[in-house]
């Protein structure tokens, strides 16, 4: 199940519509395998250590949360210098 921050959402709605359709093709990938090869699923550090990266596009990065029992909480999406930089 997932569950989307306030963050997400504005960020998600500032994609173009190309890019938030394959948004939803990776969660929907990932709903069946996190950890598919294609999303390069891992680990984050730093200020963002207990959190997960997934690859959404060669430049695209979502950042979520794994709560357990298939809860996640998707926390932002953007370029990897809009998120880490």
């Amino acid at each position: 199940m997932f569950f989307r921050t306030s963050r997400f959402k504005k960020s998600f709605e500032m994609l173009p519509s190309k890019i938030q359709a394959q948004v939803v093709l990776r969660l929907d990938i990932f709903s069946k395998n996190k950890y598919d090869r294609i999303l390069e699923n891992h680990p984050l550090h730093g200020e963002y250590a207990g959190y997960r990266s997934i690859n959404i596009t060669s430049n695209l990065r979502l950042i979520y949360q794994d709560r357990g029992n298939d809860v996640y909480i998707l926390y932002n999406v953007g370029t990897h210098s809009q998120l880490y930089e």
